[in-house]
């Protein structure tokens, strides 16, 4: 199917709006209400709210901007019809997350199956938090060391295996905790722990080989 006809009939594109939304506080429960009853206000304010750490968490477990870009798309074109089946037992974002999970693992199968899986190399800022503001004690020097730091834990997580990586980017950039990650992967919490341990060590040992031979 052209993606033109795609896109038309998902509504609003993460990333695509022509119009740039200013998202108010917004009361979750009235939100569901009126995206039950088919506002499209709510939709617009569904996406604006949740499309950027979509798709960070895209990808981090993809590597592919294009894909976590229709991946999360997908999400909220599937969140919005069958918001009806949201019994609120967790919060929106709880559940978005899961959905988005669920979607880019499947994704990584399919591509692992027809042997033609491949990715666009990801930006630091996708799987690396934003820095603050900084300071007068900031220099060019200590500003050059944070920002290699931080390419090379970048580059370290995308090589991880995906099954380490997933674990590793919803505790550490998502803040789950072992049980949380365990519910959403469907694996038990001793194999989680195992998981982000592992990628610990590999990053560490990691960036500390890349800064020395820098």
């Amino acid at each position: 199917m052209p993606r033109d006809s795609k896109e038309s009939k998902k509504g609003p594109a993460p990333g695509s709006s022509s119009k740039q939304m200013t998202v108010r506080p917004v009361d979750e429960k009235d939100l569901i209400r009126r995206l039950k009853q088919g506002q499209q206000w709510s939709c617009n304010v569904l996406v604006d709210l949740y499309q950027e750490r979509l798709l960070k968490l895209a990808w981090g477990i993809t590597l592919d901007k294009e894909e976590s870009r229709e991946i999360v798309q997908d999400v909220f074109f599937t969140a919005i019809k069958k918001i009806d089946t949201f019994r609120g037992e967790s919060g929106l974002w709880t559940w978005l997350r899961k959905m988005t999970v669920n979607a880019c693992l499947n994704w990584k199968r399919k591509w692992k199956r027809r042997f033609r899986w491949h990715h666009t190399p990801i930006e630091t800022q996708a799987i690396i938090p934003a820095r603050g503001i900084e300071t007068q004690e900031d220099t060019p020097e200590t500003l050059l060391q944070e920002k290699q730091e931080q390419k090379a834990v970048a580059d370290a997580v995308a090589r991880l295996p995906e099954d380490v990586r997933t674990a590793f980017v919803l505790c550490t950039f998502e803040g789950l905790s072992y049980q949380e990650i365990a519910q959403v992967l469907g694996i038990k919490k001793g194999t989680v722990s195992s998981r982000v341990f592992r990628a610990r060590q590999i990053i560490s040992r990691s960036v500390e080989k890349t800064l020395k031979d820098q």
